[in-house]
């Protein structure tokens, strides 16, 4: 089964609304515990795990629901929960990296990187810069005509053939204009390939899992095949859950296919609070990936909300088998974390009400 990479973004309903970190809970965990039980429950679902994070780490987290529907094996706060197009963020912050190393500038083009590109890909992307790319503004489509192509070639190679491939023609959008891309992504990543020489798994690894401690960070389908060690993703077939352990394309891995525990994640997510002292960047880089154009930027949509008094950082995402979202209030010093092992119509809705009740239960503090 393939899967396109339906990695949405919503602004949802809450316009009103170092090592193993220590969970240091502030407010006992039964409440959690009972509307994520409820919530499996009321939405049939497989599994659920929710968080609150501040700059130490987690203040808040749950589970229920169980790895693979069906069985008995429990979802627990350790295991590995896909978070799709939440990737964005990671791969633009290891871009960020390599700014800030002297090995690309935001400002830094297509064709300066891949100057063998001129004459395979349209004139159109020439000039497109890695600003551009990681904000959706560079033109491109929002995924590659197939992402399953030229399985023959190295994984850096089969990404620079996509390029190719999705770039001949001229550009339908328009450069500047907002289109979200998984593509995009891919390309931004490239560009990161081609100047270290590495694949940008590796760059992953090097530059933001190994620095933040994030050591059950992957890539892919979590478990092992065939077994239920790790949870499995879930779709909805003639309304009835279908239980797999599959992902998009691997060349489509800057745009959405890191997984990792919740735990790790929040060491990634806590890089966006002020008060957390970051591991990898300062404070002035880290504020320039949330600086938007429009809505977006470099992996974030940016938004205000009353209950987070200012500014919000919010991203889903989701390969059609799972979903995650988070939602950052920085003058709060708080980030609110949902991930399910299942996707269908209802999911939005699921963990955007999930979301208004972490940060109700968090006012109440």
């Amino acid at each position: 089964m393939r899967f396109i990479a339906a990695i949405v973004i919503l602004p949802l309903v809450l316009a009103s609304c170092k090592d193993d970190q220590p969970v240091h809970t502030k407010q006992p965990t039964n409440e959690l515990q009972e509307l994520l039980s409820e919530t499996v429950s009321d939405y049939n679902i497989p599994g659920l795990i929710a968080a609150v994070i501040d700059a130490e780490g987690i203040r808040l987290m749950e589970s229920a629901g169980v790895r693979k529907y069906g069985l008995s094996d429990s979802l627990s706060t350790k295991d590995l929960i896909h978070l799709g197009s939440c990737t964005k963020a990671m791969t633009s912050t290891l871009l960020a990296t390599l700014v800030k190393s002297g090995d690309l500038t935001w400002d830094t083009t297509l064709i300066e990187v891949f100057p063998e590109l001129e004459g395979d890909i349209h004139e159109d992307y020439y000039d497109v810069t890695l600003h551009q790319l990681v904000t959706h503004r560079a033109g491109v489509p929002a995924n590659a005509q197939d992402w399953w192509a030229y399985q023959d070639l190295e994984i850096t190679q089969r990404r620079i053939a996509l390029i190719k491939a999705n770039l001949a023609s001229p550009s339908e959008i328009g450069i500047d204009e907002y289109q979200y891309s998984n593509l995009g992504y891919m390309i931004a990543g490239s560009m990161a390939e081609k100047v270290t020489g590495l694949s940008w798994e590796q760059l992953m690894q090097e530059k933001v899992f190994e620095p933040l401690g994030m050591t059950s960070a992957g890539f892919g389908a979590p478990g092992t095949p065939d077994q239920t060690d790790q949870p499995w993703g879930h779709s909805k077939s003639a309304g009835q859950w279908q239980a797999l352990q599959a992902d998009n394309a691997q060349a489509l891995g800057p745009a959405g296919t890191v997984h990792s525990t919740f735990e790790d994640w929040a060491k990634f997510i806590r890089l966006q609070l002020p008060q957390h002292s970051p591991e990898i960047l300062n404070r002035a880089q880290l504020d320039e990936l949330i600086d938007p154009i429009g809505e977006y930027a470099s992996g974030w949509i940016v938004g205000e909300r009353s209950w987070a008094n200012g500014t919000t950082l919010n991203h889903s995402g989701s390969n059609t088998i799972w979903y995650v979202v988070v939602w950052v209030a920085p003058e709060l010093n708080r980030a609110f974390m949902v991930g399910t092992n299942s996707f269908d119509n209802r999911t939005f809705q699921m963990a955007d009400g999930i979301i208004g009740e972490l940060i109700q239960m968090d006012q109440e503090l």
